[in-house]
């Protein structure tokens, strides 16, 4: 049996391009080699992962040359906290290589006509952009490399920072994070500290022991401020002389929550947070609308980025006042409530109830009478006796989660022929999937990226698609 080598290492590659989620790739002897850890112009030694006949995957593990494009990441702990992955690269290069990902997926996958896609639409904050941030407090501080061999340094410390990207137990103590703006790294370093001081045992992720587990901190750009602490025993007892801390030192705290978790993972999804100070909940805007928003809730994640998002997806909509509008995977409703004052009506559509609750909630905040929320699966929901009662669409909005659309929802939207659909995505190779399905019948007509997350290799896309006729 033919044995596979081990540790092939390729030396000085020049790193040609782009690829795609973050990759770049080469070409050596005719056989494309996708690299980590590298930008294009870099030149390298590359370890390999994987081969195949035709392509191979591999890490740049040493650098003879740096491309000229590189900038000095301005985080001291870029490279080893998962949260950003492209601040060695300056903003305009990171759009100009969103911009070409959108491109290329689109064409390889989509494989359907399509217009001249729109200029990236940037930010115009590349730090300090995220409305929410999860910390982890754990027990396992990660090692450098020049740690790992001092016998003197032990992993065994009580950190609050992000898990390393790769290491589900190990946590990255961090000194600052540029995602959010103040006060969110000195809240999290006064909980380390009180912590520690107490002496309160970390969570330990392998042996599911401790009792600080996590936080979630919201700061929202109306200035309303909130934090659920996540502990992993009901002590209450325990917890209020923290909580009280923090609202003595931490008056920019509108909301202090608490949540007790006793599970093996880190979800809150089927958990209860308890209101320890203020109204439990935070308000957020988009131009003039305004979104309540709970511990649980799901916002999106840079407001400002959203505004944009949102923006594009109405003018996609075109809309003159006079259309049923269907919102599917319309979550608590904030694009269909963003889109409200132009249509005639708006159905959303959404299988998860509590944010249903939370879009008719919102809905009602914003005095709208023109918005309708049902819970449940469209395949299920959107059947004929539907339509006599809301009405057939005549512009579908569809904002699926990173799988993109069930198979059998694209038929559904085949079936219901509405004039226009606004494609919303996270997850440029799945909306190019389902764009090759809906053109049977459809036409993409207008394509529009949005840079959500700078510094990061996500990218959202905005697909207008037209009805044949």
């Amino acid at each position: 049996m033919k044995r596979k080598k081990k540790n092939v290492v390729l030396p000085a590659i020049r790193v040609e391009d782009h690829a795609g989620e973050g990759r770049c790739l080469a070409r050596v002897d005719g056989k494309v080699i996708f690299i980590e850890d590298a930008v294009p112009g870099d030149l390298v030694d590359v370890r390999i992962s994987k081969s195949k006949k035709d392509w191979a995957e591999g890490k740049a593990i040493h650098f003879h040359e740096m491309s000229k494009d590189r900038v000095q990441p301005f985080c001291t702990h870029f490279g080893v906290c998962g949260g950003c992955q492209w601040q060695m690269l300056p903003y305009n290069k990171q759009l100009e290589y969103k911009q070409k990902q959108v491109f290329d997926v689109l064409h390889r996958i989509g494989r359907v006509p399509l217009p001249e896609i729109m200029p990236i639409v940037g930010a115009d904050n590349d730090r300090y952009y995220r409305n929410k941030i999860e910390y982890t407090f754990g027990n396992k501080r990660y090692l450098s490399a020049a740690e790992l061999n001092d016998p003197n340094v032990s992993s065994y410390s009580d950190v609050g920072g992000f898990h390393v990207r790769g290491f589900f137990d190990k946590v990255v103590d961090i000194d600052t994070c540029h995602l959010q703006a103040e006060p969110t790294n000195e809240i999290r370093k006064a909980v380390k500290k009180w912590a520690i001081d107490h002496q309160w045992p970390f969570y330990d992720i392998r042996m599911h022991t401790g009792f600080l587990r996590t936080m979630q901190v919201r700061l929202c750009r109306s200035g309303e401020l909130m934090v659920n602490v996540v502990v992993a025993e009901n002590k209450p007892d325990q917890l209020k002389p923290l909580l009280d801390h923090l609202v003595a030192n931490f008056p920019q705290i509108t909301t202090l929550l608490y949540t007790i978790n006793t599970k093996a993972n880190d979800s809150l999804y089927d958990l209860e947070p308890i209101v320890y100070h203020g109204k439990g909940y935070a308000m957020e805007t988009l131009e003039d609308f305004r979104f309540k928003i709970g511990p649980k809730s799901f916002f999106q994640t840079n407001t400002a980025q959203a505004e944009k998002l949102y923006q594009v997806t109405r003018d996609f909509a075109e809309l003159s006042g006079t259309e049923t509008v269907y919102d599917l995977y319309c979550g608590t409703g904030s694009i269909g409530i963003f889109v409200s004052k132009g249509a005639a009506k708006i159905i959303g559509v959404e299988t998860i109830k509590e944010a249903i609750d939370d879009a008719k909630e919102n809905a009602a905040l914003n005095e709208l009478t023109n918005t309708s929320f049902y819970a449940g699966d469209v395949i299920d929901i959107c059947d004929d006796a539907f339509f006599a009662l809301e009405g057939k669409p005549d512009v579908i909005i569809t904002d699926p989660p990173r799988a993109g659309m069930h198979e059998k929802l694209v038929q559904k939207l085949l079936d219901m022929e509405a004039p226009r659909i606004v494609y919303v995505s996270c997850n440029v190779a799945t909306q190019a999937r389902d764009l090759n399905l809906l053109g049977a019948k459809y036409e993409v007509t207008k394509i529009q990226p949005v840079d959500m997350f700078p510094h990061t290799l996500h990218i959202e896309n905005v697909a207008q698609l037209i009805l044949r006729k």
